[in-house]
């Protein structure tokens, strides 16, 4: 694919949810499609029909079994969050419809346990989790990542 062809793609709406447990730690998981370190937040699409919020609670549950029950919704980016992917992983995400997410994230509060956090879901997307002092999230993020997770700690800053 041309950068010319990339950059006439849309971007792929979704949302992402930044965890924080009563330590101020954010969760985040090493992804279990990627090799090397590539440790995330909770994102995913937004189905038709979905407002962002239940999306956000729904990919939460999805990626790590933490029901909506066990979260308070804190926060959302004022706007949506953009980022593009590497020119040469378009044609082999998403089938390559996309140039990459347009995202709106949310911080939530986690009131449960460590023990009710399950990765064995229908769809796994993680292979383990830990959770991350807000300071050392971008340093563990994969680079064309960066600028958005430091957006998001922009924002968040004043609640974490």
């Amino acid at each position: 694919m041309t950068p010319e062809a990339i950059a006439n793609l849309p971007y792929r709406k979704c949302v992402g949810v930044m965890l924080v447990n009563h330590d101020g730690h954010v969760f985040v998981g090493q992804r279990i499609d990627t090799e090397g370190p590539a440790w995330q937040m909770p994102q995913g699409g937004i189905d038709p029909g979905e407002t962002p919020r239940d999306a956000g609670l729904r990919e939460l549950e999805e990626e790590t079994g933490i029901a909506p029950r066990k979260v308070r919704v804190e926060a959302e980016t004022r706007d949506w969050v953009r980022y593009d992917l590497p020119h040469d992983l378009v044609p082999r995400i998403w089938k390559g419809k996309y140039r990459g997410q347009q995202q709106k994230w949310f911080l939530m509060r986690y009131l449960g346990d460590d023990a009710d956090i399950d990765l064995d879901t229908e769809h796994p997307e993680f292979s383990q989790w830990r959770w991350l002092p807000p300071s050392e999230l971008t340093t563990r993020i994969v680079p064309f990542k960066r600028a958005v997770y430091e957006t998001v700690l922009r924002e968040f800053a004043p609640r974490l």
